[in-house]
């Protein structure tokens, strides 16, 4: 069932889909465990229902648990995914254009774009939703994905021979001594996917001719991997510098 959206854009039907399986080696129980007072999964359900052009949000999980928990929070679960398809190794992207699929086969309801937001960026909002969308619509682009700046420049990064020697990750890159000196670089942050869908469905990527990036700011790219980055995300949030917007 499609949301009551304001879609202005030319961008048309654009389905939000949130991947949960219920297996995680890492961290387990994840996507539900509380965080700051809610799953950590509600955070990324909060933030896709608060932006004005989704045309659906669906949570894809393979979990009872989980699937009882996104509709608790207002996600849409029409679906199953089936076990072959929550696997450690199972690509992200074959279990969206499962429920792609499904969608269509099922309710007749096929997208004009895809949005993946992984439940283990907490801290986006449906801003940052927002301006992905905007700049997809503003600059006719095939796909935006977010990104943040690097702290860590690899012109400073070094790898070791087998005697211990250290050298220059990029060759050549030892001569800057100041940031100031580098070019600014950027590292997925794993928060925003934006895509058409014929790219997703047809070519099995994320990536067209004109993918775009749209740049977050590290306090709001956080991607939850262990239990260290559960620590930080729970402090930002209990310090409120994230806002429900």
């Amino acid at each position: 069932m499609s949301r009551t959206t304001d879609n202005k854009t030319p961008l048309g039907r654009i389905l939000g889909v949130i991947p949960a399986r219920g297996g995680s080696k890492g961290l387990p129980g994840k996507n539900i465990r509380p965080l700051a007072g809610k799953p950590l999964i509600a955070w990324t359900i909060q933030a896709a229902l608060g932006c004005r052009w989704l045309d659906r949000v669906i949570v894809s999980t393979d979990d009872q648990e989980i699937a009882g928990t996104a509709r608790t929070w207002g996600a849409d679960t029409p679906f199953m995914r089936p076990a072959e398809l929550a696997d450690d190794a199972t690509p992200t992207i074959k279990a969206v254009i499962h429920a792609i699929r499904w969608l269509e086969e099922n309710q007749g309801y096929r997208p004009d774009y895809v949005m993946l937001l992984q439940p283990t960026s907490p801290l986006r909002t449906s801003s940052d939703l927002e301006e992905a969308i905007r700049l997809a619509a503003g600059k006719e682009a095939d796909a935006v994905i977010s990104v943040a700046p690097v702290e860590d420049h690899p012109a400073w990064m070094k790898v070791l021979d087998s005697d211990g020697r250290m050298k220059d990750f990029l060759p050549g890159s030892g001569s800057a001594s100041r940031r100031q000196e580098l070019e600014p670089v950027y590292a997925l942050n794993g928060a925003v996917y934006l895509t058409r869908l014929d790219l997703v469905l047809e070519k099995e990527t994320w990536y067209g001719d004109k993918t775009l990036a749209y740049v977050m700011p590290p306090e709001r790219s956080l991607d939850i991997d262990n239990y260290l980055d559960f620590q930080l995300a729970e402090l930002v949030l209990n310090n409120g510098n994230r806002n429900n917007n």
